[in-house]
């Protein structure tokens, strides 16, 4: 083919329309090949993409559990609640949604109206509502509910140092940072629809997988004692003008902590009794004693020269507040004599004193499952300066912890074994099965239980007659210690003028129960321990008495006051008796002084032994024994626990008998006690000793009753006649059991053999 016809060729149209025909043809072929290959080979690349543009994975928040106290009572809560927001563009009647918010939420009629008029596509309304919310908005078209998790503390501060915070789904501080994995839960997963911009799509969800809710913790706080303990130290940190302060409350047998308060710039979100250090002072010093004693390196009778208060020591003087001479050891604690102690502290190696305070587990952390914990300071010997000996015996140079301290006083309360302390009872699952039980654990005995009554019974004596007298109550006896130690700065050196007060008590003193442990950070004015601090003890065991469920043993603690009274009668009767016969009148009933028309009640007489000089048998203030010689709060707490009646003079129960003892020819002191011993009363007749009891001696009576005892120098006893009659002559004190006794004018309602009434 010529040029000429390849050209006419080309131009020809049939030409061009197959290759126009030509073109098309490959071009729906690339396209073609191109959409099998997109959707053959890519689409799971391209579906991915759409998804990801159109639809977003969430995760569903888990509940977390709960934080509650040993009776159950929450102190940490989450809750579901519900964020509403509104579509104004998909109202059908913008009036009756209107109306619909201002009854299912409570809004502002204006608020609600703004809302569904806004020429936005979406408006969130801030606040957050409950679950009713989104039952009354369920079937509103144009408005959704989205649910949310809240975390909330019923009790609002109560505690808040020790359950921490929830921020941004995650615990920080005390128990819920602490037990985070546990109280979390398991998130779940759902799908969230979005439009073009990414937006979410109200209402447009699906769940992928439930979220499973946390488990619970159940601590060893008490909210009552908690709430107690907080409003004690408040009150005192008002009245005293301090920065602020810690109290504890612990159980010494278990080791468990009831209440822990920290308040500091008027915050209670501390954890100070735990992260915060001080120098004890003297609260340090029965722990030097009870190391001494347990060493054999001295005893409570040993005799120290105090100086007159005033002992220098190289270039150091010590010095004393109150200056007594020579005294005992236990003489010295009791005074809190800071030249007597440090002098007997002498006698220690410096390895001795260091492991003394050591095993009391100072300079170590306890333990406790809370972020922040401190050791203290309790430096080796080595590294020990020439006063470091006389320092560590009067509570200075050592840094321990509030709760360290509690838990050593613990330690000389159940008779001298450290108990871990421990906040958490229970570990729980989400439906209740109990996971993990936290029982008390004995970290190391500390000193025996003789070593650590002695130093007990110098405690009390502290608080009757030393110290610590402002820390006493009537009815129970309280062992205790009061310190008074200089605070320091944030540079480590002493403050002028600046002063830890505090005390450390225990209760009752006989099988101790609670340690309550009272600081008071830099108080204004006086700032003695024994002054600012014991009675915040105090009026703490008051509130824990009277509270409506302490975590106490009632039982235990009405027979301790059952026995502390009947020792206060006999010391108070024999007292009387023996003021009678130097008086040279007559006795006349025991307990009553002569020339008086009626006894004279136990919480009539002042007891200088029993809740310090002064002090009448109470419990705070004046209280009722309606149901015989029993304080009316533990004649509550038996009638509610359904026990039997305390009186004594309610009937007792069959083989609760008792003989009366042979008292012939024994002095008045040595009849009451043998008497009461066995829960009898005594009416004395003449005066001498002993010559005859009406019933006589082996006759079978029940405690209550009331026994004649006539001394030598009185007119016999009258013989009763068979079966109640006149007297049928004298009653010589033969051991045959007379059958009936006149009841005696001054004495209770029963006398032994009459008819009980």
């Amino acid at each position: 083919m010529s040029l000429r016809d390849l050209g006419r060729t080309l131009r020809s149209p049939a030409f061009r329309g197959r290759i126009l025909m030509a073109g098309w043809v490959l071009a729906l072929g690339g396209l073609l090949f191109r959409a099998g290959e997109v959707q053959l080979k890519e689409g799971a690349v391209w579906r991915a993409e759409a998804e990801r543009q159109h639809q977003a994975q969430g995760t569903l928040p888990a509940a977390r559990g709960g934080i509650l106290d040993r009776e159950g009572t929450p102190l940490a809560m989450s809750h579901e609640v519900f964020r509403v927001g509104i579509a104004p563009h998909e109202l059908l009647d913008r009036d009756a949604a209107a109306a619909l918010l201002v009854e299912a939420l409570g809004l502002a009629p204006a608020d609600a109206r703004r809302a569904v008029s806004s020429d936005r596509r979406w408006v969130q309304l801030p606040q957050r509502y409950p679950p009713r919310a989104r039952e009354a908005l369920a079937r509103a078209r144009g408005i959704y509910v989205e649910r949310e998790l809240s975390r909330s503390y019923p009790h609002g501060e109560l505690g808040r140092g020790i359950l921490g915070v929830v921020i941004d789904d995650a615990g920080t501080g005390g128990i819920e940072q602490a037990y985070e994995d546990h109280l979390r839960g398991m998130p779940g997963s759902q799908i969230v629809a979005r439009d073009s911009e990414g937006r979410p799509i109200p209402g447009e969800t699906w769940m992928i997988q439930a979220p499973r809710a946390g488990g619970d913790i159940v601590l060893t706080l008490d909210r009552d004692l908690q709430e107690i303990a907080q409003e004690a130290l408040l009150e005192a940190i008002a009245e005293t003008g301090a920065r602020g302060g810690d109290l504890l409350v612990t159980d010494p047998r278990t080791g468990e902590i009831l209440a822990m308060v920290s308040i500091q710039d008027g915050s209670s979100n501390h954890l100070g009794g735990v992260n915060t250090p001080y120098e004890p002072g003297s609260t340090l010093k029965p722990f030097t004693v009870a190391g001494l004693l347990e060493l054999g390196l001295a005893s409570m009778a040993d005799s120290v020269d105090t100086e007159e208060g005033r002992w220098t020591v190289g270039r150091r003087t010590i010095s004393d507040v109150s200056r007594v001479g020579k005294v005992s050891l236990s003489h010295a604690l009791r005074v809190s004599s800071n030249v007597g102690i440090a002098k007997v502290a002498g006698a220690y190696a410096p390895l001795e004193q260091f492991e003394v305070l050591r095993d009391f587990g100072f300079g170590v952390p306890t333990g406790l499952p809370l972020p922040g914990e401190a050791s203290g300071t309790l430096r080796h010997p080595r590294n020990w300066s020439g006063q470091s000996a006389v320092s560590l015996s009067i509570g200075y140079e050592i840094a321990v912890t509030p709760l360290q301290m509690a838990m050593a006083y613990g330690a000389l309360a159940n008779g001298g074994l450290l108990m871990e302390p421990r906040l958490v009872r229970e570990v729980r699952a989400p439906d209740g099965r109990v996971l993990e039980r936290q029982e008390p654990r004995v970290v190391r005995r500390a000193i025996s239980t003789s070593t650590s009554e002695e130093v007990n019974r110098a405690l009390v004596e502290a608080v009757q007659d030393g110290t610590g007298t402002r820390a006493s109550l009537g009815t129970f006896q309280v062992a205790g210690k009061s310190g008074t130690a200089r605070a320091t700065g944030l540079d480590g050196r002493y403050e002028s003028g600046a002063y830890f007060a505090s005390f450390v008590g225990f209760f009752p003193a006989e099988n101790p129960q609670l340690v309550v442990f009272v600081k008071l950070d830099r108080p204004q004015g006086t700032y003695y321990g024994g002054v600012t601090a014991a009675p915040v003890t105090r009026a703490t065991m008051e509130a824990v008495l009277a509270a409506r469920h302490p975590p106490l043993d009632r039982q235990a603690l009405a027979s301790i006051a059952r026995r502390q009274e009947q020792e206060l009668r006999t010391r108070v009767e024999l007292e009387a008796m023996e003021r009678a016969l130097e008086e040279g009148g007559e006795p006349g009933h025991a307990g009553a002084p002569s020339g008086s028309t009626a006894p004279q009640s136990s919480e009539q007489v002042g007891a200088p032994g029993l809740g310090g000089a002064g002090t009448a048998l109470a419990l705070a203030g004046d209280i009722s024994r309606p149901q015989g010689g029993v304080p009316a709060l533990f004649a509550s707490w038996e009638a509610r626990s359904g026990a039997a009646a305390l009186d004594p003079r309610i009937p007792a129960l069959p083989g609760s008998e008792v003989a009366v003892p042979e008292v012939r020819g024994l002095p008045a002191r040595d009849v009451i006690r043998r008497l009461h011993g066995l829960g009898l009363h005594v009416s004395w007749e003449g005066q001498g000793a002993a010559a005859s009891t009406l019933p006589g001696a082996g006759a079978r009576v029940h405690p209550g009753d009331t026994i004649r005892v006539l001394g030598k120098h009185a007119a016999p006893l009258p013989r009763l006649a068979p079966g109640g009659g006149a007297p049928a002559g004298a009653f010589s004190g033969s051991s045959a059991a007379a059958p009936e006794a006149s009841r005696s004018a001054a004495g209770p309602p029963r006398v032994a053999g009459g008819q009980r009434r």
